[in-house]
């Protein structure tokens, strides 16, 4: 088994093992920027993670109503929906992290949120088009509202407490500015590739129904402000004119303000936890509210009280959704189940009970989306244009209000029934990795899953494939996405090697040291490199702008010393053991020198991106063969003679060679530097050595590759026949150096090898 290439990883219990890296989530401080891909063995057109926001466009006049679905793999997808079917139609893939939340802004635009602290605006009819990324957030970015008739109006709130209300247009359009100003990284806003947009003072909108912009001559457009949250924020709404947001999260209120000025109008307490879930009518009379305390709220904003509580769910309260006419809430949360109250007779029904938390719902004519932490997404009966038909169908209760611990009581005895037994019509997911179930083999290097091993014992599996085989940890990776991200670090990617051989790479010496961070860049950049070719020539520039490909070198060189490595030709030959599939690509997540994050397919990439887009080590490994210095890839070790032994070799100093050199080579080394002109079973402590090799210590070169290139023949023919010891261990001719020190010797200090002659040998 090639172990550098290998990942074994077990989905079931979140617990995997890396046979050439970790797992750890690295959250120390990194000086350089990472490079990230993302895996995955299952369909593109499908999202592998749960699903966090909805939204549906329904056609104007003619064509086919969309769905849009945002998802924990850090997608978007836009589904064109037939009557009983869903076609993946595109997908908008930039953000870094997951997905949180979405709106339709107009017939055109949608705006995400993510994780990855940041807003993104598409063209919701392109083929999966960032147009801009708005950056003011400085923690994630977990909800956002729109204004149903003013499309030019949206509002975000996060983690950080912020809430920040945004003029689309104004974000969106840049102008020149003046040339003494000076952008702020905190709002800047680039494009979906990460590069920077200039942008500048923006014209005032002072019209009742649109947002003040505010602008500064150095700062360019900055978002209003809503300033009062102490706290996360978990929930926004807004009604159709923008007049009015209302907010909630975990400091327990609603709170209220004018948008367009940023200002609290009031706050509303009445909840016991975390507010998760925020409904306005069109007018903004009224709010509807839920929470982590299991209750659904009606409030009277002219008269700034509850007027109505409904106990409806046994657990916190995640998603709701309103007909048209505030007159019913569909609702769901953690419990799995759906429910339809009526707001004026507080009949509540049952809809439906699934498997799966419940995170958001759409409301789609006489259906609705539900979207959970699962993968797919479910379209239930739901009679939006008349709810009441099917709460007089029977079964229905009545919604009391207190909380859930009481309310249960009320219903003792009494089970519900939900009313639908099977949703209309399910768009599938794939499952993700961190909850399919099954122990899978992955070749990181060429991003496939060599075996899926199905739901086996992970430890036991683990036991049988394991090989005593010693790789420096180059990467490490972690399932947040829902698909299997490697992350690449320098200087500690670039760690590990092998040898040619040991790869089965044809036409390449079987010595040559092949370096597994920079063969497996090379493979994920064929295309970009290809495409840059095409675009410079040859010899293309880091930064584009000139053929000679060294430009990246001056900022490289400031931040550290660079090794060139001599053993690879400077070429963009992709070999076989890491070559990534076209047709289901990985995705590439890094940053350069401005911008930004950013994530595409690595068939998307155009060529020209360059230090702006990438880290500068990157590039200067793939353009220009540079890596940067490495720790660990020598190994000292001392070799000595078995006790009683009477041969004895030319060199009694500390040695020093590769980590991958392997034991036969060590064999050859004694053999060449034997002293056989004295009879084998002589132990003449007074053996000569030759002079000039005794004593000090030996540097790599002697004891390197090339030592054994010429003029020997194989280890397994060679007399007499040596073994080499290590703790008293025969060890076999095919452990490499690192391998023994880290199964055999154990032990901090430099190896010690011991050398005998094998009795019976001639």
């Amino acid at each position: 088994m090639l172990q550098g290439l290998y990942l074994l990883i077990v989905v079931s219990a979140m617990h995997r093992v890396g046979s050439a890296g970790n797992t750890a989530n690295s959250t120390r401080p990194r000086k350089e920027k990472r490079l990230t891909y993302v895996l995955s063995d299952a369909d593109d057109t499908k999202h592998c993670a749960g699903i966090n926001c909805l939204a549906v466009l329904k056609a104007s006049v003619s064509g086919c109503d969309y769905l849009f679905t945002g998802s924990r793999d850090g997608t978007l997808k836009r589904w064109a929906l037939a009557e009983d079917a869903a076609t993946c139609s595109a997908t908008f893939e930039s953000h870094v992290d997951w997905v949180n939340d979405a709106v339709l802004a107009g017939d055109n635009t949608l705006v995400s949120c993510s994780s990855d602290t940041t807003l993104k605006t598409w063209n919701c009819l392109s083929d999966g088009t960032c147009t801009r990324t708005l950056r003011q957030h400085s923690d994630y970015v977990t909800c956002l509202a729109a204004a149903e008739k003013n499309s030019n109006v949206v509002a975000s709130g996060g983690l950080g407490g912020e809430v920040f209300v945004w003029d689309l247009e104004a974000a969106l359009t840049p102008v020149s500015k003046s040339g003494d100003s000076m952008e702020d990284d905190s709002s800047t806003v680039v494009n979906g590739s990460g590069n920077a947009l200039p942008i500048t003072s923006l014209r005032t909108i002072s019209s009742s129904n649109s947002i003040s912009v505010h602008t500064t001559q150095s700062h360019g457009y900055v978002p209003v402000p809503a300033k009062g949250h102490k706290e996360s924020v978990y929930a926004l709404a807004m009604n159709d004119s923008g007049s009015l947001l209302v907010s909630g999260g975990t400091e327990k209120v609603v709170r209220v303000w004018d948008p367009r000025t940023g200002s609290k109008t009031m706050k509303l307490r009445g909840h016991t936890d975390n507010i998760r879930a925020l409904l306005l009518d069109s007018t903004g009379r009224y709010c509807l509210s839920g929470s982590s305390d299991s209750m659904i709220r009606l409030w009277d904003l002219g008269q700034q009280r509850c007027v109505h509580s409904y106990a409806v769910h046994t657990d916190s309260v995640w998603a709701l959704a309103s007909t048209p006419t505030f007159s019913h809430v569909y609702s769901g949360g953690r419990d799995l189940s759906l429910y339809l109250t009526d707001l004026a007779t507080r009949e509540s029904l049952l809809l439906c009970t699934g498997e799966h938390p419940i995170l958001q719902l759409a409301l789609h004519d006489d259906s609705i989306w539900a979207a959970t932490t699962d993968s797919s997404v479910h379209r239930w009966p739901a009679e939006g244009r008349n709810p009441q038909k099917i709460i007089q169908r029977g079964g229905a209760f009545l919604a009391g209000n207190l909380s859930f611990s009481r309310a249960r009581v009320s219903l003792e005895g009494s089970t519900l029934v939900p009313v639908y037994k099977e949703p209309i019509f399910t768009i599938p997911g794939t499952p993700g990795i961190d909850t399919a179930g099954s122990v899978k083999l992955w070749e990181i290097t060429r991003g496939v899953v060599i075996e899926d091993y199905g739901k086996v014992t992970f430890e036991e599996k683990k036991e049988e494939l394991f090989e005593m085989v010693s790789i420096p940890a180059w990467f490490t990776v972690d399932t947040r996405l829902g698909s299997l991200s490697v992350h690449l670090d320098t200087p500690q990617c670039f760690s590990a090697e092998m040898y040619s051989v040991d790869l089965n790479i044809v036409g390449k010496p079987e010595d040559d040291k092949v370096n597994l961070a920079r063969e497996t860049l090379k493979g994920l950049l064929a295309h970009w490199l290809a495409k840059r070719k095409q675009r410079f020539g040859v010899q293309a520039s880091a930064n584009g702008d000139a053929p000679s490909g060294k430009e990246v070198t001056t900022r490289s060189i400031t931040h550290s010393r660079i090794e060139v490595d001599s053993n690879t030709e400077n070429d963009s030959m992709v070999y076989p053991p890491f070559e990534f599939s076209t047709a289901s690509p990985p995705s590439v997540i890094t940053e350069g020198s401005q911008g930004g994050p950013w994530r595409k397919k690595i068939t998307d990439l155009d060529g020209t991106e360059d230090e702006k887009d990438f880290p500068w080590w990157c590039l200067d490994c793939v353009l220009n063969n540079r890596l940067p210095p490495r720790e660990n890839t020598k190994c000292s070790f001392y070799l000595h003679p078995c006790e009683g032994s009477a041969v004895q070799i030319l060199t009694q100093g500390k040695l020093s060679a590769p980590r991958i050199l392997r034991i036969h080579k060590v064999v050859n080394y004694v053999i060449e530097k034997m002293v056989l002109d004295k009879p084998l079973d002589s132990a003449n402590p007074d053996t000569t050595l030759a002079p000039g090799l005794a004593g000090g210590p030996v540097q790599l070169s002697a004891i390197g590759d090339a030592s054994f290139r010429s003029g020997l023949k194989p280890w397994q023919k060679l007399k007499p026949s040596i073994e080499i010891l290590c703790n008293n261990q025969v060890l076999s001719p095919e452990m490499s150096l690192a391998t023994v020190r880290a199964y055999i010797w154990k032990k901090s200090e430099d190896l010690i090898l011991n050398y005998r002659v094998v009795q019976g040998s001639k």
